[in-house]
């Protein structure tokens, strides 16, 4: 069974409450009709309810029995405005100005989010990454022990015997923009996590990766990979993680063995972790266009909730994936 088939799988066997922000967007309505067939969750669709039923009527997207609801009418408007200004007061939050902010869609999922109301997130087709991790950040914070939200992508490469049979796990592609060293060790524990519970690969094997393998050139910013490297070793000594690594030494057998002989990792990666953001988001786009692979996410890790980002040129297709991922995602937080 492919990747995707066993998430979707999972995601049927507990249905999930997602809460959709962008309710009036077309490829979301679309998106909203197909989770429904396949029965992958119990969306929550945010807006005007006469706009968002008359978009979908011109779509001929089904969303009959789909909950609508409009900030501007939701009975619960009052206890997510104390709430958030009940988080917000020592940062200058006025009862006035929490009852601007939370009508805002964004504000008001994620307010559904932090109480209870729905069990994950998903947004981003007209929004940017800011928009989503800005209330993320400030309502549901990160979750216990993670000291960074980041993000990553599931790559599903065809024909191809790099990673898992092509699947390959990718961070941090969409959100911190130049991570120090101990951010990056972060992550790159956070995303064997990941790959380990979401991805189902057994032995995850992290490649931080550089422009240098094991020494092969020094520079300040190859300084710190390295020193990422040592932290997370000391960290989580259970895990396979080595570095620094370049791209075709961390995933090429015969090339490895010239470079870094004797790594448990290198040859074998299975976990990408680029060194900044510009480098992760040029890769994972490279390898999607390419070669042909499809991409799932950008995908958050670290939050206490689950809240996960789309590209703004997603299909509606990708926004079913990411809400099946979320799904999953809520489960395993729930346990």
């Amino acid at each position: 069974m492919k990747l995707m088939e066993q998430i979707w799988k999972m995601a049927q066997n507990n249905i999930q409450r997602i809460v959709l922000p962008e309710g009036e967007e077309e490829r979301t309505l679309l998106a909203c009709e197909k989770i429904k067939e396949n029965a992958l969750a119990e969306v929550i669709l945010i807006g005007n309810k006469e706009r968002i039923i008359s978009k979908a009527e011109k779509l001929n997207a089904n969303i009959t029995d789909i909950r609508i609801i409009d900030p501007n009418k939701s009975d619960k408007i009052d206890s997510y405005v104390n709430e958030f200004y009940e988080l917000r007061k020592s940062k200058g939050m006025t009862l006035e100005k929490a009852a601007v902010i939370v009508r805002d869609p964004m504000y008001f999922a994620t307010m559904m989010l932090k109480l209870n109301d729905a069990d994950g997130m998903v947004s981003g087709a007209i929004h940017t990454t800011g928009d989503l991790l800005r209330p993320g950040l400030q309502i549901i914070k990160n979750a216990p022990g993670v000291s960074v939200v980041s993000s990553f992508f599931i790559m599903l490469i065809p024909k191809c015997d790099y990673g898992q049979g092509g699947v390959l796990v990718f961070s941090d592609c969409a959100v911190n923009p130049n991570p120090n060293a101990e951010q990056l060790a972060s992550i790159a524990i956070a995303t064997a996590e990941t790959a380990k519970n979401l991805c189902e690969i057994e032995v995850p094997r992290i490649a931080l990766l550089s422009f240098s393998t094991m020494g092969s050139a020094d520079h300040e910013l190859v300084e710190k990979v390295r020193k990422a490297t040592e932290i997370a070793k000391k960290a989580r000594p259970d895990l396979k993680i080595d570095g620094e690594l370049q791209l075709d030494a961390a995933i090429d057998q015969k090339v490895a063995d010239q470079k870094a002989p004797g790594s448990e990792v290198a040859g074998k990666a299975n976990v990408l972790i680029f060194p900044d953001l510009q480098s992760g988001n040029i890769g994972y786009k490279l390898v999607q266009r390419f070669a042909r692979a499809e991409a799932i996410g950008p995908v958050c890790q670290g939050f206490a909730k689950p809240i996960n980002d789309l590209s703004r040129g997603c299909s509606s297709d990708d926004i079913v994936n990411v809400v099946a991922v979320t799904s999953v995602q809520a489960q395993k937080i729930k346990k």
